[in-house]
């Protein structure tokens, strides 16, 4: 089936013929109708495979002109990049259509959004909390809303915008369309889509956690971070086939310490992105290694969500992530556009690999440490074994030593005894007899 098989308007099929797609694929392919028939649906699909399109194009082929310009498609994402991307991605399609979109995301001045959404749009596209912030100060009318899509709902509610997704939910008009599209689907996930969705569909492209086909995946078993390290400067210096490289890592502390011990030999040609970063330095970074200019960055998970970049070669899990389903968004990163891609992780604890595994019903391939791999017996410090008091048994005391704190008797002056004199006494030593107070009155 190609683009012209589908109830495509022409502006639409001229902007996919620019863009040289002619082909669905089969997220595209099976939403289309569902969306078109203006059912709410809930749409599963890996990383990769097309799910921005999936529901741009049938919500741009419904859109029409009105005089308000007030937006009637309402796109949420999770990630400042992710909505820069969104907005590229429609501006491409709409093309041939005289349509606004705006983006909105927080880390950046509030009024240049608040003033472009004022002067009239038909798509925004929005992190949560930005969307609250617009919609309170009255800049962002939602009234006119007609297809609200949200997408990766489970990194959001990850991210703990639980409260502000269902502020947001209740603000909107009740007739309207709901569109969720995600590559998992968690419990979490479900409890949103029963409370304010209308019986959806479901269509899923491939199964969670089904490994993508595209993907070489290995892992190596390495004990420590300074091992990594070295095991991650050999790969690089010995295969020029990674020439575009992502390295995720577990944290952000994680990802400053790395850069750190890479910077001196690969100076200019890497790169780092995590939610501490300011944003200028997040989209250059993006940017010079979409270039080519950069060779690897390394990146944490929650930016996982918001890189879209062609071509990339290799994927390096330097830390298995915790969270099983963050292993498959970040393989799939590589592999993309039917393009072949590596993947390969480092392993510390075994019990996150059986777990993405399990997920997966797949077994990661074991590789063999290479024979010049220096093993380093250095821990950093949350490597190292804690050390913990023992705790005391109830109702256990400590015998003190004899002696007390002080290390001399104290002198007679300074030995103080207390005791109470009473007035008759103190009258008696003064005046020699006792006197009284005096008659009350």
């Amino acid at each position: 089936m190609t683009f012209d098989e589908l109830n495509i308007n022409t502006p639409l099929l001229n902007a996919l013929s620019d863009m040289g797609y002619v082909y669905p694929t089969p997220i595209q392919r099976k939403a289309f109708p569902v969306i078109m028939s203006g059912r709410d649906i809930c749409g599963i699909a890996q990383t990769g495979t097309g799910k921005t399109f999936a529901y741009l194009l049938p919500c741009l082929r419904q859109w029409k002109f009105a005089k308000d310009r007030f937006p009637q498609i309402l796109v949420i994402v999770p990630t400042r990049e992710l909505v820069v991307q969104v907005v590229e991605e429609v501006k491409k399609l709409s093309a041939y259509l005289t349509l606004e979109v705006v983006g909105a995301f927080g880390g950046v001045n509030m009024k240049p959004q608040a003033l472009a959404i004022e002067n009239g749009c038909d798509v925004v596209v929005a992190t949560p909390g930005r969307l609250m912030d617009l919609a309170y100060n009255g800049s962002l009318r939602l009234k006119n809303i007609k297809r609200l899509v949200i997408d990766e709902m489970d990194e959001m509610l990850n991210l703990g915008f639980r409260a502000q997704l269902n502020s947001i939910l209740e603000m909107l008009p009740p007739k309207r369309q709901n569109l969720l599209f995600s590559a998992t689907i968690t419990a979490d996930v479900e409890v949103m889509m029963r409370d304010y969705f209308n019986d959806p569909v479901i269509v899923e492209a491939a199964p969670t956690g089904t490994p993508l086909e595209n993907i070489e995946q290995s892992a190596y078993e390495v004990p420590n971070f300074y091992t990594k390290v070295n095991l991650l400067r050999l790969l690089l210096d010995n295969d020029e086939s990674m020439n575009k490289v992502l390295v995720f890592v577990a944290t952000k502390k994680l990802a400053d310490e790395l850069y750190a011990e890479l910077e001196s030999g690969y100076n200019g040609k890497m790169g780092v992105i995590h939610s501490n970063k300011e944003q200028n330095h997040r989209f250059n970074t993006v940017k010079q290694f979409e270039e080519g200019n950069y060779r690897f960055i390394i990146a944490t998970d929650i930016i996982a969500r918001g890189l879209d970049i062609a071509g990339v070669s290799h994927v390096i899990n330097f830390d298995m992530p915790e969270v099983p389903e963050h292993y498959i968004h970040r393989i799939g990163r590589t592999g993309r556009a039917d393009k072949k891609g590596i993947a390969i992780s480092f392993v510390t604890e075994k019990e996150q690999q059986i777990a993405i595994e399990e997920l997966m019903k797949y077994k990661i391939p074991m590789a063999a440490l290479p024979d010049d791999l220096e093993i380093s017996t250095i821990l950093t410090e949350d490597e190292m074994p804690k050390v913990r008091m023992k705790e005391l048994s109830a109702g256990k005391h400590i015998r003190r030593e004899e002696g007390g704190g002080a290390f001399h008797e104290k002198s007679a002056k300074n030995k103080k005894v207390n005791f109470k004199v009473s007035h008759k006494d103190k009258m008696m030593e003064k005046y020699g007899k006792p006197k009284s107070r005096g008659k009350k009155k």
